[in-house]
């Protein structure tokens, strides 16, 4: 996947074979937000636009923009992943926490 990032926000962006363009939408925010570009300079200034217009938007209206993440993730696993989770956490010396945080900052790290 390829994506770009401004003002801590992250966007798809995907080509449009048949209309030959660069398409690209805002993720990790309820608010559809998609920009296209002929050229990837275009394309990355159109994103930016998005993005500033989103936010001046927001504090125009009164309202907080909303962030694609707040620090804070909740998981349901089945019970034998939650515990063997717990197992490798505490055997690793960590917080379940700590353990959770490295584990998937190396699946991120991994898919990037």
């Amino acid at each position: 996947m390829n994506t770009m990032s401004h003002n801590g926000y992250s966007a798809r962006i995907e080509f449009d074979e048949r209309d030959s363009i660069f398409v690209g939408r805002i993720l990790g925010i309820r608010t559809i937000i998609g920009f296209h570009g002929v050229t990837v300079t275009q394309l990355r200034s159109e994103f930016e636009m998005a993005v500033d217009d989103y936010l001046a938007d927001c504090k125009e209206s009164g309202i907080k923009p909303e962030k694609p993440a707040s620090g804070k993730l909740l998981l349901r696993v089945p019970p034998d992943i939650h515990g063997k989770a717990l197992v490798a956490s505490q055997a690793a010396g960590k917080s379940l926490n700590q353990w959770a945080t490295e584990v998937l900052e190396q699946a991120v790290q991994a898919g990037a």
